[in-house]
């Protein structure tokens, strides 16, 4: 059964609008959005509204994927796009919201040549071409640090010129130099400190390959922009330079739209 605001989608006359409460209720579960002066939270919303019109939303064993829930997940994932533009994430149309974390059946093949099946429990996954899967948790029930949306949807930018590596398409501004040096020597000093047992700002999973490294750093860029500008300024500056925001700077922020 379609939701109120997949409804106003399909219902002929003016572009749809959300009620301020809902809009208030949603972005107040996203704290990181207020670094966003009143001009780019409104872009943002505008942008969420046509990401909602644009993909499409599937609950998973049965999970009931809400109004709320849809625009939470299109704040997310527009914030890294906001300067970018939807383009980034055309391709592709489907987003499928699990009750928590799930599990996805893998192979990997030994180096004798023989296949092993296994389950690997995730809280989310994007595939190359394919859909967005999320896990999705009550406000309580959340893993601390981590943004699910927001990491999967890295992924999505990183896709967009083949696989996961890291290395999204940039701009014509940027160098493609610096930002791998930026970033290869910050992922080469982040795996040695995990290796060490040394505590880290990013979460140890990023050492698992350059593209996880994008990720979480993405993830971090939002969630706790001073601590990552504080570990790997380059790849901060990179970060600000690819989405156009810089969010370790919140003199500009107004904290609400009234």
């Amino acid at each position: 059964m379609l939701g109120w605001l997949r409804r106003l989608f399909v219902q002929p006359g003016n572009p749809p609008t959300v009620a301020e409460p809902l809009w208030q209720e949603v972005e107040r579960r996203l704290p990181f959005l207020n670094f966003l002066s009143i001009a780019e939270r409104q872009r943002l919303r505008s942008m969420a509204i046509e990401f909602v019109r644009k993909k499409q939303f599937y609950g998973a064993h049965g999970f009931a994927v809400t109004d709320r829930i849809m625009l939470e997940i299109a704040l997310q994932a527009c914030l890294p796009v906001l300067n970018i533009g939807l383009q980034a994430y055309r391709g592709w149309v489907g987003i499928v919201v699990y009750p928590g974390e799930f599990v996805i059946a893998r192979q990997v093949m030994d180096e004798d040549g023989v296949m092993h099946e296994y389950d690997d429990p995730v809280l989310g996954e994007a595939w190359e071409g394919g859909p967005v899967l999320l896990s999705w948790f009550d406000e309580a029930q959340a893993p601390h640090g981590v943004n699910v949306v927001i990491h999967e949807f890295a992924h999505k930018l990183d896709m967009a010129n083949g696989a996961a590596d890291g290395f999204p398409p940039l701009p014509p501004q940027m160098s493609r130099t610096a930002w791998r040096e930026a970033f290869s020597v910050a992922f080469e000093h982040f795996c040695e400190q995990v290796e060490k047992g040394q505590d880290t700002v990013l979460d140890p999973y990023a050492a698992e390959h350059p593209g996880e490294f994008f990720a979480v750093a993405v993830e971090s860029f939002f969630l706790d922009p001073n601590g990552l500008r504080d570990a790997f300024p380059a790849v901060y500056d990179q970060l600000a330079s690819y989405f156009g925001l810089d969010p370790a700077n919140v003199k500009k922020a107004d904290q609400s739209l009234r």
